[in-house]
């Protein structure tokens, strides 16, 4: 279509025979078309008369395209002085002639089809939208076929801010009309509806499921099949995750009210709402707690009214809950007055005042004021106001049509200027003297209006930069049957940076692996755009192979040896590094490998999802120069809001179906977008926090300074590497400590904290830990710790791990694996002479203290357990059997701390304290879980035991920032020791007060606080009574009395002479005085 063509210099005035150039008849596009109607010097313009009959005859294509060519030379007018409209009404309403009716359809049919949709669509929502409608009753089935075709073809072609007209026209036939084909009709349109404009529709929902409920009870079947279908595509646009997986139910309660509605009930009172709640998801809900609030029963009553409470106080606005405030509110007022339990009235009470609160009445809601919405004449008079001032003249059924899709758009309070030019341009392009920049001039100037008119502050983002365009295009993206993208205009400039910012479950990483796997419509093609995806995590089978043999490997690089190893030496890869096994990486020279792919790949766009995990600062500096340095486009997605900041130019936002580009940075962005500041403030929300459990005391630890755990001059090299990873470290950690381990990539923070929680075994030196120390770990690849274990529950996965009472997991450790040493060492020591019999040790039993060490029972080979024997820890070590002993000190150290039964409850109870619902602890298999919620997994089976030290490496990692905010929280309050390994400096300053920096395998700490002993803190094995004041239970103050302290020597003969000097002054003194 040529939207923005001028009008030809001859138009068609009122009561003239259309007519086109005779050799125009017949032509096959517009621009041919305008192109003979405007060359007045070398065409002579015959007068071709397009008769009615002939538009109204299916087998006449000639005369319908005629009409075509002249629309599209004429624009709307042409419609107006033909007098289309009655045209098509005369056809529809020939009740004699069936020709005449069914080629009224497919006249809108070919008009649609044909390129003047917009032309067309003002006319036929103003007059013929509910004959056509009509027409799919009719009594002849091929008219009923031409009206439903004509009907789909419209709705695919028209502008989605129209739906609430259409809609409207709809969803009343399909509640009143008398033909139950009309009905059918009207719901399969709706269906198209739900692809064709998803956001609309969504917004629509409130109208549509009341009508939906209705006609699902139909007396006919075809109806009844039909709508229940229409129903289920329907409920797809609800988006709120806390629903979704009941919407089966939902869709269940509405058919079989009386036997589900209880039961429906019932599940969603168990649920956690965390989500927004939006106008889809309360038309959905309305039905099914309305009916509820009728119930019999109590419990379903006042489950209801918790319901209502708690997805209240999740609504956005007034303007979302307004419509169900009729529903809902006197239902709860009635039940507050009948019902009797007093506990169940004060739930209904506190939901009454929430929606009020919200909704912003007083009383039941049934007369609650109109929205202050704009009105359709306000619209109009100050679009012809705008359209008089540019000098724009037009069809007024098309200025009319214009003014109802500003008034639906300032309705929807949508004022994002790509929106409103995507919408309006078409339409006002189409009037006369109007091209495409005046029609955007006047689109602007509505936008401001409106939106000062509704009070809302439009800002206009000029998205006509300059610059090379490597993409622009429209699309939509759908995740399964959820649509997560509809129409979103993409538009992507070379050497811009794009962060990607939106809601979980918004579609960022699958819109990511859409543009890599080329699934977006309009994307250009590889070979015109070279895109790739930087990816941190390597298959773990490529372990052995040397990282130049893999880049060279690749054929996607298509790049010689030499080239290659130049530019891994660009990126710090020297000759050693570069001959070595990826195996031997660390976390951050995995991203930096994985970034030197793409810098060979010579790629135009880069899709980078959270290029900075594991990357220490001087990396992160880096990739952000790197990144500015270069002019290939990127889009990144990560949870570094510095980073973001550093380094993109410009934010695009996903949220309500679209993509908006926010210009400037992401500071810029927040304060364009104020829900979004989580993004730059390390916060979480009021009703989201962890808990971490208290560890339980440890034998001869009275001081929190007490140290738990201790290395000294430890040396440790991985086999194969030339060089120690760990050089003479010497640390320690107690109950206080709350330590950040820093250091560059390489440079041995995790296999420090491997040898610390006993991963790995050092070469040299001493690691020390308290027998009973319980170690809660959370390693840098955290979901290492639950890949075996996809298929359970996480529920079943604590039930496993603990199922002996020990934890599985720390028996696999490497320090508890005997090697081939240690067991030839405990051959050696094995004999043991008792009473001049030499006896073999068999195993190791329990342990018992002894002063300020242990005593360990030992069983022997072909003795019983009556002959067993103490044998004290330094012998035992010495005799090779150290690894025992450690296994008797970890399962004591759990049974002490183990004071919880491994029930369901108790675990449920537990994950929750972490941010985890029992939904998913107890009913959802780990392996679908999203990357948040598995590290909530690992991080509570880690802290089951009830762990003294909790050791995390690079937690920012793993975790969105709300649940860092509150991750850190936890470690604050914490009552045991952290350390936690992080290139955040945001991390390091929030949550730690000692910093041990790594450097080539040396540790220097800052800030730390060893003792030896006890140190002068105060103590922990003893309550100070004296700490806080104490209450009764009317609030009064409780004034303790004195424990008298036990009288020394001197007090004693100070008494007694006292007692002498009174007697002999004559005073009595009481016999029993002297007992004192």
């Amino acid at each position: 279509m040529s939207s923005n063509m001028a009008p030809a210099a001859t138009g068609v005035s009122a009561g003239v025979p259309a007519t086109v150039p005779a050799n125009a008849k017949g032509l096959k596009n517009s621009d041919a078309a305008a192109a003979a109607a405007t060359d007045n010097t070398a065409i002579e313009k015959k007068e071709v008369k397009i008769e009615a009959d002939r538009l109204l005859s299916s087998a006449d294509k000639e005369a319908v395209q005629e009409l075509v060519n002249l629309v599209k030379v004429e624009g709307p007018d042409a419609l107006t002085n033909l007098g289309i409209g009655a045209v098509i009404q005369k056809g529809l309403s020939d009740k004699k002639n069936a020709s005449a009716r069914e080629g009224a359809c497919a006249l809108i049919s070919s008009l649609c089809e044909q390129g003047v949709g917009h032309e067309v669509e003002p006319f036929l929502i103003e007059k013929e939208l509910n004959s056509i409608v009509e027409a799919m009753g009719d009594k002849e089935k091929t008219v009923r076929e031409a009206a439903q075709d004509a009907l789909r073809n419209f709705v695919q072609i028209m502008s989605h801010w129209a739906v609430p007209q259409v809609l409207s026209v709809l969803l009343n036939q399909a509640r009143t009309a008398g033909k139950w084909q009309v009905k059918t009709g009207c719901v399969a349109t709706i269906e198209e509806l739900v692809v064709a404009a998803p956001d609309r529709m969504a917004a629509a929902m409130p109208d549509i499921i009341p009508v939906m409920s209705e006609i699902i009870w139909d007396t006919k079947s075809d109806v009844q099949k039909a709508s229940r279908a229409a129903l289920k595509k329907l409920c797809n646009l609800i988006s709120n995750k806390d629903i979704e997986r009941f919407i089966p139910a939902l869709i269940n309660s509405l058919i079989h009210p009386v036997e589900e509605v209880p039961k429906t009930i019932q599940l969603l009172g168990a649920t956690t709402f965390v989500s927004e709640v939006d106008s889809p998801t309360l038309a959905l809900m309305a039905p099914l707690l309305s009916r509820g609030l009728s119930e019999r029963a109590t419990p379903i009553k006042r489950k209801v009214a918790v319901i209502i409470d708690n997805m209240a106080k999740l609504v956005d606005n007034e303007r979302t809950v307004r419509p169900f405030l009729p529903k809902l509110l006197p239902g709860l007022i009635k039940m507050e007055t009948t019902m009797a339990d007093p506990e169940a009235r004060g739930v209904v009470q506190r939901a009454i005042k929430t929606l009020r609160q919200i909704g912003q009445v007083e009383g039941d809601g049934s007369e609650v004021k109109p929205l202050d919405d704009v009105d359709i004449k306000q619209s109009a008079s100050k679009l012809d106001e705008v359209l008089a001032k540019a000098n724009i003249k037009g069809n007024k059924t098309t200025i009319a049509y214009i003014a109802q899709l500003v008034t639906n758009l300032a309705n929807a309070r949508n004022f994002e200027g790509t929106e409103w030019d995507t919408t309006l341009v078409p339409y006002l392009s189409l009037l006369k003297t109007a091209d495409v920049e005046a029609s955007k001039k006047v689109t602007k100037e509505m936008l401001q209006a409106l939106a000062k008119a509704t009070g809302d502050e439009a800002e206009i983002l000029e998205d006509e930069e300059e610059g090379e365009d490597l993409c622009n295009c429209q699309f939509s993206l759908a995740y399964g049957a959820k649509i997560l993208l509809n129409t979103a205009t993409l538009r992507l400039k070379r050497g811009h940076r794009y962060g990607l910012c939106g809601r979980n479950g918004s579609g960022k990483s699958t819109l990511m692996r859409a543009i890599q796997n080329g699934q977006v419509e309009g994307f250009p093609s590889p070979e015109e755009v070279r895109t790739w995806y930087v990816e941190h995590d390597l298959d773990g089978s490529e372990g052995e192979i040397s990282i130049l043999d893999f880049i060279v490997a690749d054929k996607r690089l298509n790049v010689q040896r030499e080239e290659a190893s130049a530019t891994l030496l660009e990126m710090g890869f020297d000759a050693g590094k570069q001959a070595g096994p990826i195996a031997s990486l660390s976390g951050g020279w995995k991203m930096k490998l994985a970034l030197a792919r793409a810098v060979l790949f010579k790629a135009d766009i880069l899709l980078l999802d959270e290029p900075t995990n594991h990357l220490d600062v001087v990396n992160i500096k880096w990739i952000q120069d790197y990144l500015t340095g270069q002019n290939a486009t990127c889009i990144i997605v990560s949870h570094d809001s510095k980073f973001l900041n550093d380094v993109c130019t410009d934010i695009l936002y996903l949220n309500r179906f679209k993509v908006k580009r926010y210009p400037g940075t992401l500071d810029n962005f927040v304060k364009r977008v104020p829900e979004a500041k989580s993004y730059i403030e390390l916060t979480s929300g009021e009703d989201y926090s962890f808990k971490l459990p208290d560890p339980p005391l440890l034998d001869g630890v009275k001081t929190k300074e007490k140290s738990l755990a201790k290395m000294r001059n430890v040396w440790f090299q991985y086999p194969g590497t030339p060089e120690p990873q760990l050089k003479g470290v010497t640390m320690q950690l107690s109950l206080s400590s709350r330590v950040a381990v820093l250091g560059p990539n390489g440079s041995g923070k995790s296999t420090l904290v491997k040898l610390l929680v006993g991963d790995t075994e050092p070469k040299s030196g001493e690691v020390w830990k308290h027998p009973n120390l319980v170690i809660g770990y959370v390693a840098q690849h955290a979901f290492h710790h639950i890949d075996q274990h996809l298929d359970k529950t996480p529920l079943e996965y604590m039930l496993w791990r603990y199922q002996t009472g020990e934890d599985l997991e720390e028996m696999m450790k490497g320090s508890r694996q005997l090697t081939d040493a240690d067991k030839e060492k405990m051959k050696n020591g094995e004999v043991v002479v008792v009473e001049g019999v030499k006896r073999i040790i068999e195993e190791l039993v329990s342990r018992k203290k002894l002063k300020n060490s242990f005593q360990y029972e030992v069983s022997f080979k072909n003795y019983s357990s009556a002959d067993n024997q103490w044998l004290s820890r330094d012998e035992l070590i010495s005799r090779g059997f150290e690894k025992k002993v450690m296994a008797i000190d970890s399962k004591v150290a759990q049974e002490l701390g183990m004071n919880r039964p491994l029930v369901k409850k108790e675990i449920e109870s537990h994950f929750a304290l972490l941010g985890l619902e029992p939904e998913f602890t107890s009913h959802s298999h780990m392996r679908g879980l999203s990357g948040g919620q598995k590290v909530k997994v690992v991080l509570a089976a880690a802290t089951w035991r009830r762990p003294h030290v909790i050791v995390l490496d690079e937690p920012t990692n793993f975790l969105d920032r709300e649940s860092l905010a509150a991750l850190i929280a936890s470690l604050k309050d914490f009552q045991g020791g952290v350390a936690f390994i992080t290139h955040s400096l945001e991390l390091a300053e929030s949550a730690a007060t000692e910093r041990w920096k790594m450097a080539d395998g040396t540790l220097e700490a800052s800030g730390a606080n060893w003792v030896e002993g006890q140190g002068s803190g105060p103590r922990i094995d003893q309550k100070n009574e004296e700490e806080e004041d104490q209450f009764d239970a009317m609030g009064n103050k409780i004034v303790a009395a004195k424990k008298k302290k036990k009288e020394s020597a001197s007090d004693k003969r100070k008494a007694k002479k006292d007692r002498m000097a009174r007697r002999k002054r004559g005073e009595e003194v009481l016999t029993d005085e002297d007992d004192l």
